[in-house]
């Protein structure tokens, strides 16, 4: 596969603060790909960079082949872009926000009625054509900017937290819609978020950016694997004999506390039968059983020893005495 993004030690400081720190990776095209972290870890800063809507401090990226500080225009014709925040007209209808668009991209009239209602088809807004934008939900708003954003057939879509404030329901039906224009489309598509389950279910390559650095890149699954596998809880009156008759091979790692015993492995699943019938063989009674697998909450959680949650918590305590600090000296 061919490269769509090419980063190369992407770095940007806002005066002290390091927002993104010597970033570097390649996008391949029709991926994929997530940047996961929590709020304010640089995510947003680094799509905003690969947009061209700011300029990086130090090093380079490509998009499409063009360089976004020399070739701005070409990067902006490349690429389509979902911010955070709505940016749809409420007072016009889902039409003319879609004509509107494809207007300022210049898109001759012959076609442009023709891409507005294939997309508009796409993310199943045929019928709310003629509504204003005001009566929509927030997924049918999200589903029609990305719609917009597919106008001038972009090679790259940006995402930033498209499910943002959606219920699970309607966020599960964007996902689909997502994945159904990569596959279907070939569409390059870079989406940011901290939500574990929208990384994991979307992205076939996962970027967990903490601080400004990406600290782990692989698939989800090679991610979930690294922090040692899934984990079989097994309670017991006798759980010092389940401890002595597990000696098999793919048995990564067995402790015993409490009258439990987890056993460390990997794909679970496929062995779960064999432990069950191994202990009845023995005569080893089973009081319950539970398989635990990994997310990508443990994955950050292993790597820099806090949860998202709580370097959220961290990161927006820091932005609040920065705030206070500035006041003073003003």
């Amino acid at each position: 596969m061919t490269v769509a993004i090419h980063i190369d030690r992407l770095t940007k400081r806002f005066n002290n603060l390091v927002a993104v720190d010597n970033v570097s990776f390649d996008i391949e095209h029709g991926e994929i790909f997530g940047l996961l972290g929590p709020n304010g870890a640089g995510k947003t800063t680094i799509l905003s960079m690969l947009a061209t809507m700011l300029k990086p401090t130090s090093g380079s990226a490509t998009v499409n082949g063009m360089d976004i500080e020399h070739e701005e225009d070409g990067v902006r014709k490349s690429i389509g872009i979902v911010f955070q925040t709505q940016s749809l007209d409420d007072e016009l209808t889902a039409w003319e926000n879609m004509d509107f668009h494809s207007r300022l991209y210049e898109i001759p009239s012959a076609e442009r009625n023709q891409r507005i209602t294939e997309l508009l088809g796409l993310v199943d807004l045929t019928d709310r054509k003629d509504d204003f934008v005001k009566t929509f939900s927030g997924g049918m708003k999200r589903r029609l900017e990305i719609a917009r954003g597919l106008l001038h057939h972009p090679v790259v879509l940006f995402l930033d937290e498209p499910s943002l404030g959606l219920d699970p329901q309607t966020r599960n039906h964007l996902w689909q819609y997502i994945a159904t224009l990569a596959r279907e489309k070939g569409i390059t598509i870079i989406l940011t978020t901290h939500y574990m389950e929208e990384a994991d279910q979307l992205c076939n390559r996962v970027a967990i950016i903490d601080h400004g650095k990406v600290i782990a890149l692989d698939t989800p699954k090679n991610l979930k694997d690294g922090t040692g596998g899934d984990v079989i809880t097994i309670r017991s009156p006798k759980p010092e004999a389940i401890a002595g008759a597990l000696n098999e091979s793919w048995v990564s790692h067995i402790e015993q506390e409490n009258g439990e015993v987890t056993i460390s492995l990997q794909n679970a699943e496929l062995h779960v039968s064999a432990i069950v019938t191994m202990l009845n063989e023995k005569r080893i009674p089973i009081d319950s059983l539970a398989i635990n697998k990994p997310t990508l909450e443990d994955v950050f959680l292993s790597f820099t020893g806090r949860t998202i949650r709580e370097q959220e918590a961290d990161i927006k305590g820091g932005m609040q005495s920065m705030q206070v600090y500035e006041r003073m000296r003003h």
